[in-house]
């Protein structure tokens, strides 16, 4: 089992920049969990946001925020990272860090239906 737990969530005006975090605990991320990024905004699907290989070599990301976000690991901490630029009120939603359990270092999955463990979600809300 894996346990993941987002921070640093909260209120921003457009143009502002958060970086949120995911700490795993219960099995170490090295080598085998690709670490996706989703978010959820009221009345809407999940959505993919971004994702990073088990390897750490490899990242994709969905058109609507690349070139602003960045997905990032830290597996000496077991920590997962999301920083996120340019903020706009479109980006508001729940953010959710997710685990895929994965043979193949370089698979960044994009369907949130291959990930195998889930964060709670931090609210990220940006103003106009």
């Amino acid at each position: 089992q894996v346990q993941l737990v987002e921070s640093g969530g909260g209120l921003v005006q457009a143009g502002d920049s958060l970086r949120l975090s995911c700490v795993a605990s219960g099995r170490a991320l090295t080598g085998l969990y690709a670490m996706g990024w989703f978010r959820q905004a009221p009345g809407k699907e999940r959505e993919f946001v971004g994702v990073i290989s088990s390897s750490g070599g490899r990242e994709s990301y969905a058109t609507s925020v690349k070139g602003r976000f960045t997905v990032s690991r830290d597996d000496v901490k077991n920590t997962v990272y999301l920083q996120m630029n340019s903020l706009t009120p479109e980006d508001t939603a729940v953010y959710y860090c997710a685990a895929d359990r994965t043979d193949y270092s370089d698979y960044r999955p994009r369907n949130l239906n291959e990930y195998d463990f889930w964060g709670q979600g931090t609210q990220v809300t940006v103003s106009s």
